[in-house]
């Protein structure tokens, strides 16, 4: 059984890893990553404290948008614009490929190994 397939028990059905192919949806996978890392970046905003007009001027975008991308609108933005989004704001986005032993399929996965600490020292991007 793979991560995305819903699993029956005597209860009803279990959803899987990806709510979005749970829902059947076109592009499961992608919406999937892209919906952790905007998670990221409202994680970002909210431990460091920022409006989302202060968000904007950091990742230079316009406070609409910020709020449009924390409400889940993601349509607009590739995957490199969100790890572009995401660097603006501190945090280093790495892509790892791993060639499985069996070659069976592969997955895309965001793992979040280092918990964001705050304390305001370093300058803004863009401020010097």
């Amino acid at each position: 059984m793979s991560r995305n397939e819903l699993r029956q028990t005597s209860a009803g059905a279990i959803g899987s890893d990806n709510v979005f192919a749970d829902l059947g949806l076109p592009d499961a996978e992608n919406r999937l990553l892209k919906s952790r890392l905007v998670g990221k970046i409202d994680e970002v905003i909210e431990k460091r404290g920022l409006t989302q007009a202060e968000a904007g001027r950091i990742m230079g975008l316009p406070q609409p948008k910020v709020s449009e991308l924390r409400n889940g609108r993601t349509t607009d933005y590739s995957l490199e614009r969100l790890y572009r989004l995401l660097n603006n704001l501190g945090v280093g986005v790495s892509v790892v490929l791993e060639e499985l032993p069996d070659w069976t399929r592969g997955e895309v996965a965001v793992r979040d190994h280092i918990p964001i600490e705050w304390d305001g020292s370093r300058s803004e991007a863009g401020s010097d």
